[in-house]
């Protein structure tokens, strides 16, 4: 169980590493689209499809990685009270009645999405330049099967939980920035008391 574990959060750090990247070239796409735009007085026809698209794979991309990181929105203002058997259990019986068949019909519903996308060459329509968005399409389908099997590692982990009374964190591979510079502050504080 716990290789299984190991395995889909490397897997899922791994694509939700690489394609974060999608971020800087975003960020260049949209300042060359500001700059040609309000400095050369001539917009680009294929900036914001360019953006939609990258949005898109980012955010679908990244799911699997947020799940194995614990990043999602919950509910918790009641679950964080219960003994961690009872955390899992109640984790178990979600993901079978809700996760999976919904990320099931993620994955077989963006099959036939991309599959018609890829027969007829779909361009998007937000723009006179055509932008050829057809191989975008499978991106649903990666994303949903990234999702599925991150859903069996944290099904793993419910049943760990269930069976030890204690969860299985992943491994720690980004930090938020505040936290990182709380933790510098404490440390600087603790070397001049000293």
């Amino acid at each position: 169980m716990l290789s299984f574990i190991r395995f889909a959060d490397s897997l899922s750090g791994w694509f939700g590493k690489t394609f974060g990247w999608l971020i800087m070239l975003m960020t260049l796409g949209v300042s060359y689209e500001v700059f040609v735009r309000y400095v050369l007085n001539s917009p680009t026809s294929w900036s914001l499809d360019v953006s939609f698209i990258m949005y898109g794979t980012l955010f679908m991309i990244g799911g699997a990685y947020t799940l194995s990181r614990g990043g999602h929105v919950r509910g918790d203002f009641v679950y964080r009270l219960w003994p961690v058997r009872v955390q899992g259990a109640v984790d178990f019986v979600l993901y079978l009645l809700f996760f999976f068949p919904g990320v099931t019909a993620l994955i077989l519903s963006g099959w036939k999405y991309a599959a018609r996308s890829w027969q007829y060459g779909e361009v998007s329509v937000n723009s006179p330049t055509g932008i050829p968005i057809y191989q975008f399409k499978a991106v649903i389908v990666a994303a949903g099967i990234l999702l599925f099997v991150q859903g069996i590692a944290q099904l793993l982990r419910s049943v760990i939980a269930m069976r030890d009374g204690v969860w299985i964190l992943a491994e720690e591979d980004v930090q938020e920035t505040e936290e990182l510079l709380m933790r510098e502050q404490a440390q600087k504080e603790k070397i001049h008391d000293n």
